[in-house]
């Protein structure tokens, strides 16, 4: 820890502290991430765990990075790459104006980072803007990796209580264990909805039955032959019949984003996860026809270094 310098504190993580702090030997700005180690506890939380194994396979521009991992006895504290702000901040600093090209730029991004997870096999399970980082050059980066998992070929059975409330997907509402790269597709779908919006959520509920009435209003209420199998979810349960919106409608829901846009956002926003779009995929869309070459460039140096 002596190499390190702490500035000021810059919030609550998960399961600790972060601060802003200064290398004293190359003077680069980082972010330190401290992990509480109760007495009772058997070490490490999971979740640290989880995060550092993560992100040590990680290493891509759009996923934030881990350079350093100190321990102590007490403390265990992670050492990241300074980000200016996050997508909150930064939505609250906007004034309810977001420039269509950053939006753009973001969202491809995003979609970057995911599809490298999920190339990798990890699912993130916690998109928000709290956890999406923008640095100063205007580069979105994945973190807060505390509820990822990697998941494997052989289907597996994961927790339900994952994704906060307004970025949930209904399969996970409706007590799902059974997802995969869908989960943090319907989330990222949430997020380009509320880029488009300058910061104002899509389905900002209140509770799980809230949070699906909001969904099923806009989207239209699944059944089973649009959604097979849904009504076996563990906690499935009749709503009122909400019939699905026209695509005209959705120019009042969205108002700042073209057809293009529109289009990619309703692959994104489908109650059925077998038929929601994939990363990879969404970054092929249209919609990026015209995204600043600059932005797209990344990808083609960081395809080459992940080979």
């Amino acid at each position: 820890m002596l190499k390190y310098e702490k500035l000021e504190k810059i919030g609550e993580g998960t399961y600790g502290t972060v601060f802003k702090a200064k290398n004293k030997e190359t003077h680069e700005i980082v972010a330190l991430k401290r992990v509480r180690l109760d007495d009772d506890d058997e070490g490490i939380p999971s979740s640290a765990l989880r995060e550092i194994c993560l992100l040590k396979e990680l290493r891509h521009k759009n996923i934030v990075r881990l350079y350093d991992i100190l321990h102590s006895e007490k403390k265990l504290t992670l050492v990241f790459e300074y980000c200016d702000q996050d997508l909150k901040k930064y939505f609250d600093s906007c004034n309810g104006e977001i420039d269509p090209d950053v939006v753009k730029s973001f969202m491809y991004q995003l979609l970057r980072g995911l599809a490298f997870c999920h190339g990798k096999n990890v699912l993130h399970r916690d998109l928000k803007p709290q956890n999406l980082l923008i640095n100063k050059n205007g580069e979105l980066k994945l973190a807060d990796f505390g509820l990822a998992r990697a998941f494997g070929i052989p289907v597996r059975c994961y927790s339900a209580e994952v994704v906060t409330l307004w970025y949930r997907p209904p399969d996970v509402l409706f007590g799902g264990k059974l997802y995969n790269t869908s989960i943090d597709m319907w989330s990222a779908g949430c997020i380009f909805a509320e880029l488009a919006n300058a910061g104002r959520p899509l389905f900002p509920g209140n509770d799980v039955e809230d949070q699906l009435k909001r969904i099923f209003k806009l989207l239209g209420t699944p059944t089973e032959e649009t959604w097979p199998g849904m009504t076996q979810l563990p906690d499935y349960k009749q709503y009122p019949m909400y019939y699905v919106n026209p695509l005209s409608y959705w120019q009042q829901v969205v108002p700042k984003l073209n057809a293009k846009g529109r289009e990619l956002l309703l692959s994104l926003l489908v109650c059925n996860p077998t038929k929601r779009m994939s990363a990879d995929d969404a970054m092929q869309h249209g919609y990026f026809s015209d995204l600043n070459p600059s932005v797209r460039q990344i990808t083609d140096v960081i395809s080459h270094l992940h080979v």
